[in-house]
């Protein structure tokens, strides 16, 4: 239970008092009524005794009596109603609330902080008010009247008279048997006569006089003259004297509207109100019966039949009338009581209770003890006094005593009045009631005995009830608490007698006593037992004490607390406390916070907001139903859409209080703030027929980190060749979509006029739809003006300055259950400056026809339209998004910090120009290699003039404009009839097999030197593109080598006219998709032909073998591949002729088949060799057909040197060379040299392509880069074996240099071998046994130095399987020669072979040693000639 101002120790004796009527005369009555009090009234502040009382108990021994009280109330002859009763109790606790500002105690339990009311000031309220208020019983003697004071006044005529007819009256009220109320102690009532004497207007000699009349009649202790109203009222004003009356009057009601006091207490309603004043004893129904006032005729706590006609106080639909509140709190707002009474007047009055007591009660309850007493002890025959024999009682064998569950249901049993069981009970109750508890507790304890004994249920139920309580009370504590005669009691009042109040009277002290001692937990489950169905106010206060128990508990159990107060919460609101039942459940609502019991949550908010917004506390209502909706719920969609419909039309009632003030922030739907994300431009064109735009930047592409590093680097690229290999200080890359991955450090540029698309990322947490109308973004605006001036008004209303921005709004967004959505909502902007994106705004509503609305019905002033809304509120919310975690410096490190994100802040700029690219007739699939020519189609949309155009792209080699001559060289005619890509011309069948040689040089297809081949200027004519003007540009495109999906990037680059400071220039990307399939490959490799001479007579030939191959499986519906022409390209050398061993001319292959091609190559005259610097190629096209593709032209040779450059970006294996010797590295280079070819072959071709029964002719080109000789070349890229995974070695590699020696193939190369003899010699062994034949052996230096050489003419092996291989043959003369060639010379060495026998042999045997002559080094190796050299030798 919650702290209590009083102990229990105090509020027992306060609560059982001795009791003493009133009964005035009219006139007496009248005086008080000047002071707007009764006499009962008049005394209550002064009704405690301020000195210790002292008296004899029946063993003469001194008893002293502390605090003691006494309770003075006028005479009613009728019992309180029980509905008067509740609504008094039921007022008294909602005129009770916690105080304002009350510091709340803090209790930690747990993980557990709770802000708890440590006192519950209405449950003593309460209490003390239903102690008071208990009806007198025949079974108990408690609250029965022990004295009576009869009241007359000095001025009346015959006070004397005045006195026996007011004694006369209270016999009548006493004996005669139509009165059963007010109950009398015992029959001789002790009677005292007050005369009461008005000092300001009485004769005070004849009050004297009258006064000593009457202490001759009744004896000094039996009268009294009180002497009051010493100022008149109309004085009162002059001085201040305090009013001790208005806390018994006031206290505890409700908005001053009734009043109560101690013992049965008084309201009437507010009709018999007399002259301002509340009357509170039923003393104005002024009918004279007997010639006396009939004032007690009804009791005060009767109830206006008018005012309630049920009787019910608990009922939630108790609601007072408004009207008469107000008339209420206006007639009590100016009484002042006591106004005729001066401090002399209080101090007479304390005077006079002390007087009574002393003189007259106590001296009459002393003598009614003994006589009890006495008459005990002859009933009995026991020794003097109970009080000694006591021990007897108690030292002897118990009885056992029968349960209560074992007795009969005697309940109904009485005893007559003078029964000596009563008498028992009389005594005990008297000796209770001035604080005697031993004998208190021996009475009980008898008396529960003897009532046990005749199953008198209700009297043993009482003598129980009391024996605890005397027990407990006792002075130095003999005896523990009997807890256990309490629980018969409750049961007993509760099962058998069916008693509620007098149960409930026994919990409320059983739990006072129980908590005193720290007993919470059965303090709390006596409390918890006395909650029933009868009364909700009852079991309210009871559930709330019991809450309290648990928290207060050594290990506070705060879950039970928390429960209990939901329970007593609930309790409250059936009993219409609704202030007390908000309360509970938000002491409650401390615990379930935050701890995942989200239904419990839900619950208690629910309550909260309805009873917030019965109590008109609209805010807190709002914020209850905000924490239901935005929570997890795991509510059902029923519920859930409940909950909604209630938080929109409370939010509807405290929007319309305020209708101007700002708009609310909304709790639904959830915005993930931080997955907005910002586009400023226009929405991509759809497809237009074979109009394709660029895929450029759209809200529907995913971020992707790789690509936009790839974009980034293409940007960087292109600024970098415009700002001449620099890329600017200041550059950061263009950004038009931003999100949560893009870097919003900086302040986002738009430029005015283009649309800024905010994409807004919702989610329904709900299980119900949620429809949004009226959907748009709030923002406010600092406009900047040229002149130079700023002006900073700041427009933040949404519809207010369309011509600065436009809105764009949405009508209508529905968002389902659980479901995420995005919204993208635009602005235009019309005006420089600065824009800064604040949130959305928006009304929030339900779809009505789901669930059905619970009696709220549509409102008026719905929405109409696709959807039919049940209710909405207007709202906002507010997206603020949080910027990335800083960690650069040590102080962000260790510390949280946040940089900014802007992208919801804009800068407007002035306008740019804006460009649109179409691609026409853009294939998506391509075969490998083929050539297709489509057109771009380059539009300015803006108002603004463009230039500077660029393209950049990480594959040049998959695209051409075509090169300077491109726009030169008209289309030949039958290029266009075959719509053919290339330039063509027909040709003259005689020319066939010899090459048609031209040149070209790269720097008119943009790859000069030093020049970045991936970035493309675009050839607009006057490099301008006027507001509005297009231009179609054709496009040659080549199918990538490899095979498969090839995403390839362009980025367009394009500059303003004007130079803008904010934004530079502006850039268009563009993803182009191709899917290539097979076609061709093509290996080739060169070597050096045998042949010495060619038909000029120069040295230096080539034999170039092409091997191609059809890879493809029938794939895109290829029938077969023509080989058309196989040109070279190459600055020193280009092909002669080709030297096709087979006659078939036609170089057709179908699928999976091969063909081989052999061409020999010659260098080029010294004419058309170009000196290393520039950049002139010689083209020779040998061609498989009557049309000739002039391969110099575009677009033939822009792939040609697209791919070239790109081949030339690849690294080269180099030489490793460790020596800091440099004549090794010339040596090195000399000897690479002679290895090294640049030829590079392009193969033409043609595939006949069966599309739709149509046949279509695909064209294009492969590219193969001879370097080495000997070595085989690809057109395709070849797969990289992975390296074989080697063992670890765990020790450092000595450094030693590798001495740098070429390899024997390279050597192999410096001299060219060449052996000239006749193919068959004819000779007549049988005349000249030995046959000479003459044997010419050219040897030709290929490098470019000096080389001696060696020839060998010994043979190598002597082994018999050698010479069967050989045959035998001996060479005449020298056996070695030693020569010196200078560079590129050729010389002839005269040899001569003897052979014995006919046969074929092989001259091939010579063995040449080569070094360079200059190099101490000698690098000899064998020079292997490259085919067996066959003699025949006949006989003849």
């Amino acid at each position: 239970m919650a702290q209590c101002v009083q102990s229990v120790q105090e509020l027992i004796p306060d609560s059982f008092v001795p009791c003493v009527a009133a009964l005035c005369s009219d006139e007496a009555e009248r005086l008080t009524r000047l002071n707007h009090l009764s006499f009962a009234e008049l005394l209550k502040p002064f009704s405690r005794l301020t000195s210790e009382v002292h008296m004899r108990d029946p063993n003469n021994q001194l008893h002293v009596i502390k605090n003691l009280k006494i309770a003075v109330s006028n005479i009613t002859t009728q019992p309180p109603q029980p509905g008067a009763i509740r609504k008094l109790l039921n007022d008294v606790v909602s005129g009770s609330q916690p105080a304002e500002g009350l510091v709340a105690n803090v209790i930690t339990a747990g993980d557990y902080d709770l802000n708890l009311s440590a006192t519950t000031p209405w449950f003593e309220s309460y209490r003390e008010t239903f102690l008071q208020s208990m009806p007198a019983s025949d079974h108990e003697f408690l609250n029965h009247y022990l004295a009576c004071m009869l009241v007359a006044s000095s001025g009346e005529a015959e006070p004397v008279e005045q006195f026996s007819k007011l004694s006369q009256e209270q016999h009548r009220i006493q004996h005669n048997n139509d009165y059963s109320y007010p109950k009398w102690f015992i029959p001789n009532t002790l009677k005292y006569y007050v005369l009461l004497h008005d000092v300001s207007a009485g004769d005070e000699q004849r009050a004297e006089s009258i006064y000593e009349e009457m202490k001759q009649k009744y004896g000094t202790q039996g009268c009294y003259l009180l002497k009051i109203n010493s100022r008149t009222s109309n004085r009162a004003s002059d001085e201040q004297i305090p009013d001790p009356w208005s806390q018994y009057l006031q206290k505890n009601s409700i908005q001053n509207q009734e009043s109560y006091e101690d013992g049965p207490c008084t309201i009437t309603s507010n009709k018999n109100s007399d002259s301002n004043l509340l009357s509170l004893d039923g003393l104005d129904n002024e009918v004279k019966v007997d010639g006396l006032p009939n004032n007690f005729r009804a009791h005060p706590l009767q109830l206006d039949p008018s005012s309630d006609s049920s009787n019910s106080i608990d009922g939630p639909d108790h609601v007072k009338s408004t009207s008469s509140l107000h008339e209420t709190k206006k007639a009590n707002a100016g009484i002042i009581h006591g106004a005729c009474l001066t401090l002399t007047d209080h101090d007479r009055i304390r005077q006079f209770i002390q007087e009574f007591t002393f003189r007259g009660l106590l001296p009459h309850i002393e003598k009614t003890i003994r006589q009890l007493n006495d008459q005990l002890i002859s009933r009995k025959g026991l020794s003097r006094s109970l009080f000694s024999a006591t021990k007897k009682w108690f030292s002897g064998s118990k009885v056992p005593e029968k349960s209560v569950n074992e007795l009969k249901n005697t309940s109904g049993l009485l005893y007559p009045p003078e029964a000596p069981e009563l008498q028992i009970r009389k005594m005990a109750d008297l000796c209770f009631l001035v604080q005697h508890y031993d004998l208190a507790y021996s009475c009980y304890h008898t008396a529960k005995k003897d009532f046990l004994n005749d199953q008198a249920m209700l009297y043993a139920a009482g003598a129980l009830e009391m024996a605890a309580v005397s027990a407990f009370l006792q002075p130095g504590a003999p005896r523990p608490y009997p807890a256990h005669y309490m629980d018969t009691a409750i049961q007993t009042y509760r099962d058998i007698c069916k008693n509620m109040v007098l149960a409930e009277r026994c919990v409320l002290l059983s739990a006072e006593i129980l908590k005193s001692q720290g007993k919470y937990s059965e303090a709390a489950a006596l409390l918890i037992r006395l909650t029933s169905e009868d009364s909700d106010l009852r079991s309210a206060l009871l559930l709330e004490q019991a809450a309290h128990c648990f928290i207060n508990m050594k290990s506070p159990m705060v879950r039970k607390y928390a429960f209990h107060m939901i329970l007593a919460g609930h309790r409250f609101s059936k009993a219409g406390q609704k202030k007390h039942a908000l309360r509970c459940y938000c002491q409650a609502m401390q615990v379930y916070k935050g701890k995942g019991w989200s239904l419990a949550e839900d619950h208690i908010n629910f309550t909260i907001g309805r009873q917030s917004y019965t109590l008109r506390q609209l805010d807190n209502a709002v914020s209850a139903f905000r924490h239901i909706l935005i929570n997890e719920s795991k509510q059902s969609a029923a519920q859930q859409g409940a909950f909604l419909r209630e938080y929109l039309y409370v939010y509807k009632n405290v929007s319309q209080l305020s209708p101007d003030g700002p708009l609310p922030q909304l709790p639904l739907p959830y915005i993930n703030s931080s997955a907005t994300r910002v586009f400023f431009g226009h929405d991509r064109r759809p497809a237009d027929g074979e109009k394709q735009a660029a895929t450029h930047v759209s809200l529907d592409q995913e971020y992707d980190s790789e690509s936009s590093q790839q974009w980034r680097e293409l940007e960087e690229q292109v600024v970098s060749v415009v700002n001449r290999g620099v890329l600017p200080s200041n550059f950061h890359p263009t950004q038009y979509c931003l999100n949560s991955y893009s870097d919003n450090s900086r302040f986002p540029l738009a430029v005015v006029e283009e649309p800024i698309t905010v994409e807004v990322a919702f989610r329904n947490p709900l299980k119900v739809p949620l429809l949004l109308t009226d959907l748009s973004l709030l923002w406010k605006f600092q406009p900047k003006y040229v002149s130079g001036k700023d002006n900073e008004e700041v427009k933040e209303l949404v519809k207010g300055e369309p011509e600065m921005i436009g809105t764009e709004v949405i009508s209508e967004f529905l968002i389902n259950s659980e479901e995420s959505k995005v919204a993208r909502l635009k602005l235009f902007p019309h005006h420089i400056g600065e824009l800064h994106i604040l949130g959305v705004v928006y009304n929030l509503g339900t779809i009505q026809g789901s669930v059905a609305v619970d009696g709220i019905g549509a409102l008026p002033g719905c929405h109409t339209g696709k959807h039919s809304l049940s209710m909405s509120v207007r709202g906002r919310q507010d997206l603020e998004i949080q910027g990335p975690r800083l960690n650069n410096t040590k102080e962000e490190k260790t510390s949280i910090k946040y940089g900014p994100d802007r992208r919801l802040d804009p800068i407007i700029t002035e306008e740019m120009p804006l460009l649109e690219v179409f691609f026409i007739h853009f294939p998506t699939g391509l075969l490998c290699g083929e050539i297709r020519k489509a057109y771009v189609e380059f539009v300015n949309v803006s108002k603004c003039p463009l230039t500077g155009l660029k393209v950049v792209s990480k594959r040049p080699e998959f695209f051409t404009f075509g090169g300077n001559t491109a726009v030169l060289t008209p289309l030949s005619p039958s290029a266009s009839e075959n719509c053919s890509a290339y330039k063509t011309v027909v040709t003259d069948s005689t020319s066939v097999c010899t090459a048609l040689v031209s040149s070209a040089s790269s720097v008119d297809f943009g790859i000069g030197i030093g020049s970045q081949p991936e970035v493309i200027s675009v050839p607009l004519p006057d490099t301008v593109l006027l507001p509005g003007a297009s231009v179609q540009l054709p496009m040659w495109l080549r199918g990538p080598d490899a095979e498969g999906v090839h995403e390839i990037n362009f980025l367009f680059y394009y500059e303003s006219v004007k130079k803008q400071p904010k934004i530079r220039h502006r850039i268009l990307r563009h993803t182009a998709v191709i899917c290539t399939s097979r076609s061709l490959n093509v290996r080739a490799t060169v070597c050096r032909s045998n042949s010495l001479e060619d038909e000029e007579g120069r040295g230096g030939n080539m034999l170039v073998f092409v091997d191609v191959e059809n890879t493809n499986t029938s794939e895109a519906g290829v029938k077969e591949f023509h080989i058309v022409q196989v040109s070279s390209s190459s600055k020193h050398w280009k092909l002669q002729k080709s030297v096709n061993l087979s006659e078939n001319k036609d170089a057709k292959l179908a699928s999976r088949e091969k063909g081989k091609f052999c061409f020999k190559a010659t260098q080029c005259k010294e004419e058309e060799v170009a000196t290393e610097a520039s950049e002139k190629y010689t083209f020779a096209d040998i061609i498989f057909g009557n049309e000739q593709i002039v391969s110099s032209a575009s677009p033939c040779a822009d792939f040609f040197y697209r791919s070239l450059s790109s081949e030339l970006k690849k690294p080269q294996a180099q030489s490793s060379m460790h020596t800091e010797k440099q004549s090794v590295e010339d040596v090195m280079r000399l000897i690479q040299k002679c290895n090294e070819v640049d030829l590079n072959i392009v193969v033409l071709w043609k595939a006949y392509v069966v599309e739709d029964s149509k046949q279509l002719i695909l064209e294009g080109q492969h590219h193969v880069v001879l370097r080495t000789i000997g070595k085989e070349a690809f057109s395709y890229p070849q797969k990289q074996e992975p390296p074989e995974m080697e063992l670890l070695k765990f020790f450092r590699p000595e450094n030693t240099t590798v001495s740098s020696r070429p390899s024997a193939e390279q050597l192999s190369n410096l001299i060219k071998t060449s052996l000239h003899y006749p193919e068959s010699f004819n000779h007549p062994f049988h005349q000249k046994s030995l046959c000479l034949v003459p044997v010419t052996l050219l040897l030709s230096n290929c490098s470019k130095a000096n080389v001696d050489v060696i020839v060998d003419l010994r043979h190598k092996t002597t082994s018999p399987e050698a010479l069967e291989i050989h045959g035998s043959f001996t060479w005449l003369g020298q056996t070695q020669y030693k020569l010196q060639l200078k560079s590129q010379e050729i010389h002839s060495l005269q040899l001569k072979a003897c052979f014995v026998h006919t046969g074929v042999y092989n001259l091939g045997t010579p063995r040449v040693f080569a070094k360079l002559s200059d190099q101490v080094t000698v690098f000899e190796t064998s020079q292997q000639s490259s085919m067996p050299a066959l003699i025949i030798i006949n006989n003849v």
